[in-house]
């Protein structure tokens, strides 16, 4: 945001859920040396985003796609010298980049079946067939009805919309 200092940005983060130990990290890498995604690409260190963040560089956190990459395994929250609970961080960063519109396509596909069907991915007539020859029970109504009243609760439902005017 225009004209936000570096603490904003971290104040902003502490009153999130998830987010009130971001200012514990004092850059030891211990949760870059512990993570397995941190392992296989570059494009993912935690201690590198959590740096960001204190930095007040809320367009590289929010707006790329790194936050997204944490795979919630909680090696670096469990390792952590200083207490700081960076998938809960993670968590929390993620949230406030929903909130502003930046969602992954993929997270805006899957809300969509979920919003649509009640499931992430829709299931064939082959699929639900299949099932027979495993000796699976047939699928259950995905209760559309109680899915929606939980997207409305926790507000989901208008995040898609604003994604969606977003792109208009």
């Amino acid at each position: 945001m225009a004209g936000e200092k570096p603490l904003d940005f971290a104040r902003e983060i502490t009153n999130r859920l998830g987010g009130e130990t971001i200012t514990r990290c004092y850059q030891c890498g211990t949760c870059a040396s512990t993570c397995p995604v941190a392992r296989t690409t570059e494009r993912y260190n935690p201690r590198q985003i959590i740096r960001l963040a204190l930095l007040g560089q809320r367009d590289e956190v929010l707006k790329g796609d790194s936050i997204w990459l944490c795979a919630s395994c909680y090696n670096c929250q469990e390792r952590c010298p200083q207490k700081v609970e960076i998938a809960d961080v993670i968590y929390a960063l993620r949230n406030i980049a929903i909130r502003e519109g930046n969602i992954p396509a993929i997270y805006t596909e899957f809300a969509a079946g979920l919003m649509s069907e009640g499931r992430l991915a829709p299931i064939s007539k082959f699929l639900e067939k299949k099932r027979a020859d495993y000796g699976l029970p047939p699928l259950k109504p995905t209760g559309m009805e109680a899915v929606k009243k939980i997207l409305a609760a926790t507000g989901f439902d208008k995040v898609m919309f604003k994604k969606e005017g977003a792109s208009q």
